[in-house]
């Protein structure tokens, strides 16, 4: 079973930037789409972005288009969250998550980002100050 650790979260201020990363361990990468996902106090959990590590597919949630890129590096088994511009509704837990597929492309990436994947790590706190 994949495990996921997270880190790189912390505190900063409007307009600033943090980089989140996701180390992941006991899968085969080309297997498998990892993707971040937020849940903001009494709200619900959703996908923010997400990778294929089979075909370099993703996909971003709208509010962060332009704001947040993912990217994969392979050989060390981690996936990384820069983010850029942040604002106070981008607070919240940031949660690693990792599906494995046999199929993946576009339209796979963006249904693993909507749904649940099977496989999360801790979550990492991201607060933005106003």
């Amino acid at each position: 079973e994949v495990q996921l650790v997270e880190s790189g979260g912390g505190l900063v201020q409007t307009g600033g930037s943090l980089t989140l990363s996701c180390a992941a361990s006991g899968f085969t990468p080309g297997d498998y789409a990892i993707g971040w996902f937020r849940q903001a106090p009494g709200k619900e959990r959703k996908g923010v972005s997400c990778i294929s590590l089979n075909d370099g597919s993703t996909y971003y949630e709208d509010s962060v288009k332009g704001r947040f890129t993912i990217s994969s590096d392979n050989a060390k088994n981690t996936v990384h969250l820069q983010m850029i511009d942040l604002k106070p509704e981008d607070t919240a837990v940031y949660y690693c998550a990792a599906e494995r597929g046999s199929l993946w492309g576009p339209l796979q990436t963006y249904y693993f980002c909507s749904g649940w994947p099977g496989s999360w790590g801790q979550g990492t706190q991201v607060t933005v100050s106003s």
